[in-house]
């Protein structure tokens, strides 16, 4: 074990002081000659060992192709929030964790870590209109704008509210950008750009997209200006998903936790490409050249001499949820106090629109039944090793993730263990249903010293460790990892890599792309027994060597000099030496 503990930390110096030199990575072997639990290698140079490797066999195809049927079946309804099926999903979840021994990690002695969700069904105008002297134009309901309710309250309306481009919204005093700069915006409606600047390497990550180019971002942006709604302009490639994707996330209840005293909007729109270019023609604008006078830091909000109203109800509820959590304690009496959490959501969207074929349950097959049976498949592994870790390992399903990492988010904010005593987050959403590939895919790769525990990992597996194949899509902050990074854990998202052997070298994105137009939160998201789960062996193996390494460290990773994360990482910790002295 000590050469074990040893052998990482170099791995950490490395990996920060040299960004992890992959000239040497081993290539994999072709697919009859490379075992699926490994490739030849010296065990004991790397920071686990034989004892890990023996256990992470336990995860296997069949196992995990039985837990995802189960989990997607119809007996779940699609495991919307606050649904039976949600409440059976998580009693299944909770007896799965019993049964493998876990200790409860939730509240009251039980699984599970129950908070309340605000469901607001907006029920919106089959058209919403607007007007400037006296010429007007009108878009439709779902096929050309969606829209729901910014506030949790019975009644929305807006009046005459002017509409005022804004560019991308954004205000990042890091990179010397300010949308809003000294114009007064309460009450307006604000029309805005998807993304953030991607078109320089130095600005904004280049084509890596930050927060600062999600949707919550921008409708949180707008609230803080006072005003009265946001409408972002879809395009396919601003968002990275189609309009389809718009429809179907914002069909029926949407969820949120209850409201504080943050400022909120009345509205919260979406337009399609095509009618955000018709709005503006109606102020005499012209969309792209909007957008090219958005790219430049000191663009400023550009008033179209264009009002709009619209009034609605709204139907708003309270529910219940739950993240389900499974406590496996360490070994280590200096090092049990502290824990690695591994994370799936285990929500999907429920019973909604009916496609062609008149199914209306999202079964969520892929989306994350596929990432909560890989977690259950390193939580059975756990238990199979000769004695638990050093540090505690905690299996935590969050809910409510489609809905805005809202599980994920009241984690944060209600931690079992305080956030200085987690050593990192390793989170599982979706899985490789098309076989192995060659590589494996970090998404924030280069942001911590836990690349340095994934390229050892992926090295004795004979595979490359590769960055988010997709940056311009923001998947960093797309999953519940990123609420875990808020409060400054390290966290390890894996997602299948793009070279699978034996196939085309375009052969793997083509894949991504079929699902995200055909399947990606639609009723077909179903299991087939045309699976391939090879691959998803691998990155489940992957996650469970990863989480032996993380536990049986002697320090626990860092974040790398400068990220964004960093600072909160230090206040984390500094509390924590403050709670210990103070014990």
């Amino acid at each position: 074990m000590n050469v074990k503990r040893t052998f990482l930390m170099l791995l950490t110096v490395v990996s920060l002081l040299s960004g992890c030199d992959r000239s040497s990575a081993p290539e994999a072997a072709d697919e009859a000659s490379t075992p699926l639990h490994g490739v030849a290698a010296d065990v004991a140079a790397l920071p686990f060992d034989d004892t890990d490797i023996a256990a992470a066999d336990v995860i296997d195809g069949a196992l995990l192709g039985g837990l995802i049927q189960e989990l997607s079946s119809d007996r779940y309804g699609g495991r919307g929030p606050g649904s039976d099926g949600d409440r059976l999903a998580r009693a299944w979840l909770a007896a799965e964790l019993a049964r493998l021994g876990y200790a409860p990690g939730g509240e009251d002695g039980g699984f599970e870590q129950p908070f309340d969700l605000i469901g607001v069904r907006s029920e919106m105008p089959a058209v919403w209109t607007f007007v400037r002297d006296g010429g007007q134009v009108s878009f439709a309901w779902s096929d050309d704008y969606i829209a729901g309710a910014g506030r949790q309250q019975p009644a929305t309306s807006v009046d005459g509210a002017e509409v005022v481009f804004v560019g991308y919204g954004i205000q990042a005093p890091e990179y010397g950008w300010d949308d809003f700069e000294g114009v007064d915006l309460k009450g307006k409606m604000l029309l805005m750009l998807n993304n953030d600047p991607d078109w320089d390497p130095d600005l904004f990550a280049g084509d890596t997209r930050l927060y600062y180019g999600r949707w919550t971002y921008k409708y949180e942006s707008a609230a803080r200006q006072g005003a009265a709604g946001a409408i972002i302009i879809h395009t396919n490639a601003s968002a990275g998903y189609p309009w389809q994707v718009v429809q179907t996330s914002w069909t029926g209840a949407q969820f949120e936790l209850p409201a504080g005293d943050e400022p909120r909007i009345d509205v919260k729109g979406w337009l399609t490409e095509d009618a955000a270019r018709r709005l503006v023609a109606l102020a005499g604008k012209d969309l792209d050249a909007l957008v090219e006078a958005a790219k430049t830091a000191d663009f400023k909000p550009m008033p179209l001499g264009v009002t709009t109203s619209i009034a609605f109800n709204s139907d708003v509820s309270r529910t219940a949820t739950a993240n389900v959590l499974g406590l496996l304690p360490g070994n280590d009496p200096a090092l049990a106090d502290e824990v690695v959490v591994v994370t799936a959501h285990h929500d999907h969207l429920g019973i909604g629109t009916p496609d062609d074929e008149e199914d209306a349950i999202y079964n969520g097959a892929m989306d994350n039944a596929s990432g909560v049976a890989q977690v259950l498949g390193i939580a059975r592994a756990l238990t199979a090793l000769p004695e638990p870790p050093r540090r505690s390992v905690l299996i935590n399903f969050v809910a409510a993730e489609e809905q805005g990492l809202l599980g994920s988010r009241y984690y944060a904010e209600h931690p079992t263990f305080p956030p200085g005593r987690m050593a990192a987050n390793v989170n599982y959403d979706g899985g490789n249903i098309w076989g192995r590939t060659r590589d494996v895919v970090f998404i924030g790769k280069g942001k911590s010293s836990l690349d340095a525990v994934v390229e050892a990992v992926a090295g004795y597996q004979g595979r490359v460790v590769k960055p988010d194949q997709f940056p311009d899509r923001g998947i960093f902050y797309r999953s519940d990892q990123f609420n875990f990074a808020r409060i400054g854990v390290p966290a390890v998202f894996l997602r299948s890599g793009t070279d699978f052997i034996g196939r085309d070298p375009d052969w793997g994105r083509a894949q991504y792309v079929d699902y995200e137009q055909h399947r990606y939160h639609q009723p077909s998201d179903e299991y087939s027994a045309d699976w391939n789960l090879d691959g998803m062996v691998e990155n489940a193996r992957m996650g469970f060597l990863a989480v032996c390494s993380i536990a049986d460290a002697d320090e626990m990773p860092v974040w790398a000099p400068g990220d964004e994360f960093e600072a909160a990482r230090l206040e984390a910790l500094q509390l924590e030496v403050k709670s210990r002295a103070a014990d």
